[in-house]
């Protein structure tokens, strides 16, 4: 049985971001967000044999269009864990 399923055929880094927050608490947890999120973010991609900076692009559109939804809807985008995973996978490699 599937909960709220979207079936959708594109870019497989559409939507890491997704997993990304399902491991949130995970990443908090390490006391080192930057470092875990890239990680986190670089296995992923290695492991589903993705281009590092095509997924990087991938989910910073996703993060851009949850904010612009947000504004739509007059709220303001306060999800600072959306803000902390763009700055660290934005951030070149071994920083």
């Amino acid at each position: 049985m599937a909960i709220d399923p979207k079936p959708l055929v594109g870019d497989p880094g559409f939507d890491l971001l997704a997993a990304l927050h399902n491991r949130w608490d995970d990443v908090i947890a390490t006391g080192d967000v930057p470092r875990a999120v890239r990680r986190w973010f670089d296995l992923m991609t290695e492991i589903l044999g993705l281009d590092r900076r095509r997924a990087t692009v991938w989910t910073l559109a996703r993060i851009l269009q949850k904010a612009l939804w947000e504004a739509e809807n007059g709220a303001s985008w306060s999800t600072e864990f959306d803000a902390a995973i763009a700055e660290a996978i934005a951030a070149p490699p071994g920083a």
